[in-house]
């Protein structure tokens, strides 16, 4: 049995085209991965990074490939600081670091795919050249942003005749085909980052990003990161992501004896508390690998987790950190009837990207470099040749040597949050994924110095839920309807030959299939 989910149903349908064909679940990721680019820009594209965890029954633990780009060679962070800046600005080409999507395609396809890279793209440059249909999503990212975009001719696509696309409408993306296109009959990497693209990519930036960036692969082979939870390995990519957030979570909640029911407050009370203790501290922790102030394995150890255990109250606890906003990204999982197991991740960040694109290739850049500061000395000053602090937070569980769950979602800053609420469910509690999918979740975007929990909770709970976290000193605004930025989250089980995966409701473009 194989299964597909992804936030675009076109995207899914690329996946579901290349299993049906032959192809292994590594070689529907990168179908999946390439065609939710082409329709659905305003999560992910060439311009962006990506992370991937692979695991094949037998492994002793996933192959694991961070391909996050660098900041470039000409960045100097004391321009800005003499321009009396203490933030990085979000029209500055500073925020665009090197895309290291391609590099992740291309190295995967070399490494764990079956089938050559031009079949694997064909059905993103099909939907590119031949056209689709936007989704609301897509219409209102670009309604919202048209100001930013309209003169940007790398999305010009999206503005016939100045107009923002409509919901329903057909787009073609001719310029973006052809990149792809050129890519796919190559199949080496340097046809995109040292021919147009690559070109494109340096003029966008003013030069910040040069010839010799663009030369060195941004996809590296890394060892994940393991956390022993719920009698699986939760395993993810550790710094410069933020995916250990997720699974250290889950494993301070299970210390701390929660009740199994998922009505009863105390569990939410216990969730919310095991991931706050933690991700007070993400930003001063997480950083480009080198740069770290913890080692990664430490950060998840079991005597540092067990000690923040300790630290749960009955009451809401007070840790003085802010966590940031929201961001786009596209979180796609894939699985083969071999019990090959993908989780892998793409993303622009924050909406569609940076204001800068490649012109002529068709694709916006990214604005990872948001995710460096400038503090002097701080793990995450910007810098030459640094990655930046990634949101990007992919898991895959493993039970022993055989593949067992594959969680993500995009939510830029939150993407741990939604990710340890549903294993809660699926892993732990055992709950039907459909179910699970349609559940209401909560969200924290700031902690605020000093100050106590502050949440954001979907309809659905319960008054007695509600009151009781309240009277532990939960701030809770509920909202008047499921959230589409808390998602979508992508889902597949593993359980020998079955693959359980169900759709998130929260945006319309959602699909998930097992076959």
């Amino acid at each position: 049995m194989k299964a597909v989910s992804a936030p675009h149903h076109l995207a899914t349908e690329a996946g579901h085209r290349v299993l049906s064909e032959g192809g292994n679940a590594v070689d529907a990721a990168i179908a999946v991965v390439a065609a939710q680019g082409v329709v659905a820009p305003e999560t992910c594209g060439l311009g962006g990074d990506l992370f991937a965890l692979v695991h094949q029954p037998g492994w002793d633990r996933p192959k694991t490939l961070n391909s996050s780009g660098h900041s470039g060679s000409n960045i100097d962070a004391s321009r800005l600081r003499d321009a009396g800046l203490t933030s990085i600005p979000l029209d500055h080409p500073t925020v665009a670091s090197i895309p290291g999507g391609v590099d992740g395609l291309v190295t995967l396809c070399d490494k764990l795919g079956s089938k050559d890279l031009h079949s694997l793209l064909t059905p993103a440059i099909d939907l590119a050249s031949g056209g689709f249909t936007v989704s609301d999503e897509l219409a209102g990212s670009f309604l919202r942003q048209a100001d930013r975009y309209r003169q940007n001719l790398a999305v010009s696509d999206f503005f016939p005749s100045g107009i923002p696309v409509a919901k329903g409408s057909r787009v073609t993306r001719e310029d973006l085909a052809a990149t792809l296109a050129d890519l796919a009959t190559s199949g080496d990497r340097n046809t995109f980052y040292l021919g147009q693209a690559g070109t494109d990519i340096i003029e966008a930036v003013d030069g910040l990003i040069t010839t010799d960036d663009l030369a060195r692969s941004q996809a590296e082979w890394i060892d994940p990161l393991g956390v022993e939870v719920f009698g699986h390995t939760a395993w993810t990519t550790p710094p410069n992501s933020q995916g250990y957030l997720g699974p250290a979570s889950l494993a301070v909640f299970e210390m701390l004896d929660p009740p199994d029911d998922t009505d009863d407050p105390m569990w939410w009370h216990l969730l919310i508390e095991s991931y706050r203790c933690l991700a007070w501290e993400r930003d001063d922790l997480v950083s480009d690998i080198r740069f770290g102030r913890l080692d990664p394995d430490e950060m998840v150890s079991r005597m540092r987790l067990e000690s923040l255990s300790k630290t749960i109250q009955p009451t809401s606890g007070v840790w003085p950190a802010s966590m940031g906003g929201l961001g786009s990204t596209a979180y796609m999982c894939t699985a083969d009837d071999d019990g090959m197991l993908v989780s892998i991740i793409q993303s622009n960040y924050r909406g569609l990207g940076s204001p800068f694109g490649a012109a002529r290739s068709g694709f916006l850049l990214q604005d990872r470099g948001l995710g460096f500061n400038l503090i002097p000395g701080h793990p995450n000053e910007l810098g030459p040749g640094k990655r930046p602090l990634h949101t990007l937070s992919p898991t895959l569980w493993t039970h022993g040597d055989q593949p067992a769950w594959s969680i993500g979602t995009r939510g830029g800053d939150i993407q741990p949050q939604l990710v340890a609420q549903m294993a809660a469910r699926v892993v732990r509690g055992g709950q039907d994924v459909g179910t699970a999918q349609g559940s209401p979740r909560w969200s924290m975007t700031d902690f605020g110095p000093g100050t106590g929990s502050q949440l954001m909770c979907e309809p659905g709970l319960s008054e007695t839920v509600v009151n009781d976290l309240r009277a532990r000193g939960h701030q809770i605004q509920v909202t008047e309807k499921p959230q589409p930025g808390w998602g979508p989250m992508s889902v597949i089980g593993v359980d020998g030959d079955h693959r359980h995966t169900a759709r998130d409701p929260r945006v319309e473009t959602t699909a998930a299939i097992a076959f």
